[in-house]
């Protein structure tokens, strides 16, 4: 059974998202009503996902994912946001945040969302995910050859990175590249390894900031 805890300053959400939850077979550990009670509460009960809503008091979500992902915990957090254009979830994917999805989301959305994020992979909707990045992303200016932060990646490693950034799952880019699931699998392994990222949320980020993809166009390979 997938457990959760449920970081919101508002009881009444917090509240509907424990039940909404409980009714359909996710384990509900814990609830916070700020960032540091977050924090707090996911090292003592050690969920497989932290819920966390971004605004709150005392700590907001951001630097409480910062701290959850520096404490080498291994629940994995999942920021919800309001809006669908919003600074903070960038900020927060950089954190490390292992993905995010708005409030308004139908509830069995929300369910699966968790069941993925537990699963070790990113909950990264493309579009959403592309307009946050080009919108908030500073684009580097254009160079030559492959980017310094990603010089110990293979060619083949490029390639699965800018199709990472671009939204699609392991399934796609194995049926884009024409190779096996275990293949993607282990390439996307070997990525964040040699990048020291704890998940494809922060590899995404890396290849806007880095260059080899930008915003509004298609991704490139070097």
């Amino acid at each position: 059974m997938t457990s959760v805890v449920l970081a919101d300053d508002q009881a009444l959400v917090r509240s509907g998202l424990r039940a909404l939850l409980e009714a359909r077979g996710i384990e509900v550990l814990g609830e916070a009503g700020d960032g540091r009670a977050a924090v707090g509460t996911t090292r003592a009960l050690r969920p497989d996902v932290l819920v966390m809503d971004i605004r709150m008091p005392v700590m907001d979500g951001i630097a409480a994912t910062r701290e959850v992902v520096a404490a080498g915990l291994s629940s994995r957090v999942l920021v919800l946001t309001t809006y669908d254009l919003d600074e903070y979830v960038y900020e927060a994917l950089r954190a490390g945040a292992a993905g995010f999805m708005l409030k308004a989301s139908p509830p069995d959305r929300l369910v699966d969302a968790i069941d993925v994020v537990a699963g070790g992979e990113a909950l990264l909707a493309p579009s959403l995910t592309q307009r946050l990045i080009a919108e908030y992303v500073r684009r580097p200016p254009p160079s030559a050859g492959i980017p310094e932060p990603l010089r110990d990646l293979t060619e083949r490693e490029l390639e699965v990175l800018a199709l990472v950034a671009r939204g699609l799952s392991n399934e796609d880019i194995a049926a884009t590249l024409v190779v096996s699931l275990s293949t993607v699998k282990t390439h996307v392994n070997r990525i964040l390894s040699k990048l020291e990222l704890r998940g494809r949320a922060q590899a995404v980020v890396i290849a806007y900031e880095s260059g080899l993809v930008r915003p509004g166009e298609e991704s490139t390979t070097v």
